[in-house]
């Protein structure tokens, strides 16, 4: 018989619970099932345990006795739910039905999710992977925290990331490495790799992660998830800050990087930046932002512009076979697909520009030895080398002028980007270069590569 992966999931889930005998957890979770009407709980997306709970067909408190059930079961392998906060999470899906028996109605009512844990939690540890951070415990909830919570959802706990969120894998010193759930000698992404692979695994239905350089993009794509990178600003970044600093309202990336929701449905990713937008503002609930609606309500009215490689990266082949298949598949229902225009900005100073802006971000407040090191790789590097590792190694030492250089520079990429929405609705890419690839974590990033079938090469594999 063939095998899908949901249900291998679940046939897993089932035989560790039949190979340890049933807990409290999982004889809830069962009922929880039973409750809803024999159809597995495991990978409903939030519309359908709405719809459950507002009809009073399952309970809050079920909901998060199969959720807790289920990570209890595989997380032992999978290592993605590294923060638990079960008994607060049981004392508001408590408080979640009795709201409920009271006809309130919200958006995430009684439903169960996890965060990121380079968000602060109020009374959970926030470390980034830092071993600095350890023991140190958020005061507060971070904002985009906060809006969930105001929403009616039950925070479970939080989920692995990279180390100091600057890898596209997900592993460090203080809580281990996440692996992929459908292969786990592969890595689920980074840096928010714990967010995708709880939403592969059947956890719960929604994340909050965040993104400067592909960090909710690439583990969605790697966990076969959805994931979004909201417009700068949309979403307030306020106590998404490494540990022990203050929370204050203010995007230190300038613009670069962002918090977004995950889900496993398009949808759910609406609903949650539905939620999670808006100005930073104690009143902001009074006038939360409405977003545009999409352009058109049919496929066939769609313009779509369909880009399959990169002209610094190669692409492998599977990844631009499913694009293709996608784009013959819209364009059937009437959809007008491109494969090129020259209205496409220049993929490759996109690509140095936003490596040099973000590689100097990150090193920000490093020691003096850093920058000492990196003078020395730069004065060693040949004046006409264009490479992407010499962008990054030059990048950490540009100074004020250059950086609003650059500034004017992703202006002007912007201004690209809006002349060619004005033809096309959608421009389809790949979201990485490669499927999920076997763990790496040699301390020295510069060495790590990636097999790319696509052009029988090998691909740097650095931090991002």
């Amino acid at each position: 018989m063939t095998m899908d992966r949901r249900f291998f999931l679940g046939a897993a889930a089932g035989t560790l619970a039949t190979m340890a005998g049933p807990s409290p957890n999982q004889a809830s979770a069962q009922k929880a099932r039973a409750a809803a009407s024999g159809q597995s709980l495991d990978y409903r997306n939030v519309s359908e345990l709405r719809a459950l709970l507002d009809a009073r067909k399952i309970s809050a408190v079920e909901l998060f006795e199969h959720a807790v059930g289920r990570i209890e079961a595989l997380d032992l392998r999978i290592n993605a739910v590294v923060v638990r906060d079960f008994e607060r999470a049981r004392a508001a899906a408590r408080e979640a039905d009795a709201a409920l028996a009271r006809g309130e109605r919200r958006p995430l009512l009684g439903i169960p999710m996890t965060v990121k844990e380079s968000f602060n939690v109020a009374g959970l540890p926030t470390t980034w992977g830092l071993p600095a951070g350890r023991d140190w415990q958020a005061p507060e909830d971070a904002v985009a925290v906060a809006r969930l919570k105001a929403a009616g959802a039950v925070i479970l706990g939080k989920t692995n990331l990279a180390t100091a969120i600057a890898d596209w894998q997900s592993f460090n010193a203080i809580y281990g490495t996440t692996n992929n759930p459908w292969d786990l000698t592969r890595t689920a992404g980074g840096s928010s790799g714990g967010s995708a692979a709880a939403l592969a695994a059947g956890y719960v239905p929604l994340e909050l992660g965040s993104d400067i350089s592909g960090s909710i993009r690439a583990p969605a794509h790697l966990c076969g998830v959805f994931g979004h990178k909201p417009t700068s600003h949309l979403v307030p970044q306020r106590g998404h800050a490494p540990p022990r600093s203050p929370a204050l309202p203010t995007d230190l990336t300038s613009g670069l990087g962002v918090c977004g929701p995950l889900a496993r449905t398009a949808d759910d990713l609406s609903l949650a930046l539905d939620l999670l937008a808006g100005p930073d503002d104690p009143e902001a609930a009074a006038y939360r932002l409405t977003l545009p609606p999409s352009r058109h309500s049919a496929l066939k009215d769609f313009r779509v512009l369909l880009i399959d490689s990169h002209p610094l990266l190669a692409v492998e082949s599977d990844i631009r076979a499913a694009l293709d298949q996608l784009a013959n598949k819209l364009g059937k229902t009437g959809a007008k697909v491109a494969r090129s225009s020259p209205l496409l900005p220049d993929l490759a100073e996109s690509a140095r520009l936003h490596t040099r802006m973000v590689r100097n971000f990150v090193a920000f407040s490093r020691p003096p030895e850093f920058f000492k090191q990196h003078q020395e790789e730069v004065a060693s590097l040949r004046p006409d080398d264009d490479s992407l590792k010499a962008w990054r190694t030059r990048a950490p030492l540009l100074n004020h002028h250059q950086w609003l250089a650059g500034e004017i520079a992703r202006a002007r990429l912007r201004q690209q980007w809006a002349n060619l929405f004005r033809e096309f609705d959608v421009v389809l890419c790949p979201p990485f270069s490669v499927v999920a690839f076997p763990h790496d974590q040699k301390a020295d990033q510069e060495q790590r590569t990636i097999d790319s079938r696509s052009r029988d090469r090998r691909c740097r594999n650095p931090a991002p």
